[in-house]
């Protein structure tokens, strides 16, 4: 899966239009990645990438780049 196919997939849990997020996009300018908008993150990586996504990890990130990165 393509990074911008990874954005899309984010654009759409986060249900932000289509083109919002770029990879150098500073999560703290994210409105959509609020306590839910972590909890939906949680859960896309969990079911489309296999991936297990705690706490920790999630207050590492600091651009859209690092939650990519994260998905693999």
């Amino acid at each position: 899966m393509t990074n911008a196919e990874k954005i899309a997939k984010l654009e759409e849990t986060w249900e932000m239009d289509e083109g919002t997020l770029k990879e150098e996009t500073a999560l703290e300018d994210v409105d959509e990645f609020d306590s839910m908008g972590k909890l939906s993150l949680i859960v896309l990586c969990d079911e489309e990438f296999s991936k297990r996504l705690d706490g920790e990890t999630i207050r590492g990130f600091k651009t859209v780049k690092d939650i990519l990165d994260f998905m693999g």
